[in-house]
């Protein structure tokens, strides 16, 4: 080896980033120091002198991992390449994680001479790696559903209250987006909103309907944020959502209840007129037919008091099945009071609502109860006249109905001017 050679060895020895320690092959002696570079004496806080000719068991403490170092010895003693990770100790007692190899060094006849080791305090990556399993586990053991994803959406991690709420583990989802949980009840401009958001790197949150594995439907109150590199890149999406759907349910039924009659299952008479002032306020404003039709079931008390009100109730829920499937889907069917009943057709002109409560009223008389037998409607049809009011609108449907009962009842009779 030339001088130019051993000159270029010392010189990377001596600046090598990492740390590099050279020890004798006498086991005996328990491999003394023969020299160090200054990466070494940097990381262990010995320096030089105080290495050489002594034992690099000095850097073993309390932490330091007894069957890595007995696999160490194991592979020195049969002059074999070793490779570790454990905990030593400076200088100072503080402790550091090391990963480092051993080398066996032979001179030209094959001989052992030397072991040559290099070393790397990775104790930051080993922190940051516990650290991130920490905040995994923490993410695991939430409460409320985790999902995060790379920056073009596609699933790396949920944790175990998302599977437990929708069904799916992380081996189904990850690689996919989560529109495996799109239910089909939101449109596009939802998702635009929430896409628009996100590529300004801003937060969206949003109540959502999704759809879990099975097929049912949940609610989710959810957030979906970006995270950002320190150059101010998006790297990846975090959503943290909390189901609601029980929550979501009882508003429901509160608001069910509040505009629907108990026992028929109709809109109650306070909803009724809302509904009512809506569809008048949009016929006047466009210009459209309104018609009004109010039925009486004939003799009800007469039901009543003959076979009790368990029958009387049997047959208004009758009743009240028939207007209801009688009429179109945007149409509005109140049980107005008593055995009364409402029914606003918007956009339905006076021969249209005639032949509607016709039908009705054949449909009625035509069903037959066990108990009670037939029962008939008497039905009055108003239509909205220019400038009318609401009440006079009512006024004129109640007049007509009225007037079918004094005709004999089981009839429609429609007023078409005020």
């Amino acid at each position: 080896m030339t001088t130019s050679e051993l000159q270029l060895f010392k010189a990377a020895f001596l600046q090598s980033w990492n740390a590099i320690v050279i020890t004798d092959a006498d086991a005996e002696a328990g491999y003394l120091v023969q020299a160090a570079n200054p990466a070494f004496c940097a990381m262990t806080g010995y320096s030089l002198e105080e290495l050489r000719g002594g034992r690099l068991k000095c850097l073993q403490g309390p932490d330091t991992d007894p069957q890595v170092i007995d696999r160490m010895r194991r592979c020195l003693k049969e002059a074999r390449y070793f490779e570790g990770t454990t905990t030593n100790y400076r200088k100072d007692g503080s402790s550091y994680i090391v990963h480092w190899t051993i080398s066996p060094v032979r001179d030209n006849d094959g001989v052992l001479t030397h072991f040559v080791s290099v070393q790397e305090d990775i104790s930051s990556a080993v922190l940051a790696e516990r650290e991130n399993r920490l905040l995994a586990r923490a993410l695991d053991a939430a409460s409320d559903p985790v999902v995060l994803t790379d920056s073009h959406a596609h699933i790396i991690f949920v944790n175990t209250a998302f599977t437990q709420l929708t069904g799916y583990t992380l081996d189904e989802v990850k690689g996919s987006t989560p529109g495996v949980l799109h239910s089909g009840q939101h449109d596009t401009h939802f998702y635009e909103t929430l896409y628009q958001a996100l590529a300004k790197g801003e937060a969206f949150r949003a109540t959502f309907i999704n759809r879990r594995r099975d097929g049912s439907l949940y609610h989710a109150e959810q957030s979906i944020s970006p995270v950002s590199d320190e150059k101010g890149r998006i790297t990846h999406f975090v959503s943290v959502s909390k189901d609601i759907s029980e929550r979501v349910d009882e508003e429901q039924a509160l608001r069910y209840a509040a505009s629907h009659d108990p026992l028929t299952g109709l809109f109650n008479r306070r909803h009724g007129e809302k509904l009512l002032h809506e569809s008048y306020h949009t016929a006047a404003g466009q210009r459209t037919p309104l018609a009004l039709v109010v039925c009486d079931i004939d003799h009800f008390k007469r039901v009543n008091d003959r076979f009790g009100h368990p029958a009387g109730d049997r047959i208004l829920s009758s009743v009240a099945r028939t207007l209801r499937n009688a009429v179109r889907g945007k149409d509005a069917v109140v049980r107005w009071g008593g055995e009364e009943f409402l029914i606003v057709l918007d956009n339905c002109t006076t021969a249209a609502g005639l032949d509607l409560a016709e039908r009705i009223r054949k449909r009625i008389e035509a069903h037959r109860d066990d108990e009670v037998g037939t029962v008939t409607l008497s039905l009055g049809l108003a239509t909205l006249q220019d400038g009318e009011s609401i009440q006079q609108l009512i006024a004129r449907a109640d007049a007509a109905l009225y007037e079918a009962k004094r005709s004999g009842r089981n009839r429609t009779v429609a007023s078409v001017s005020g």
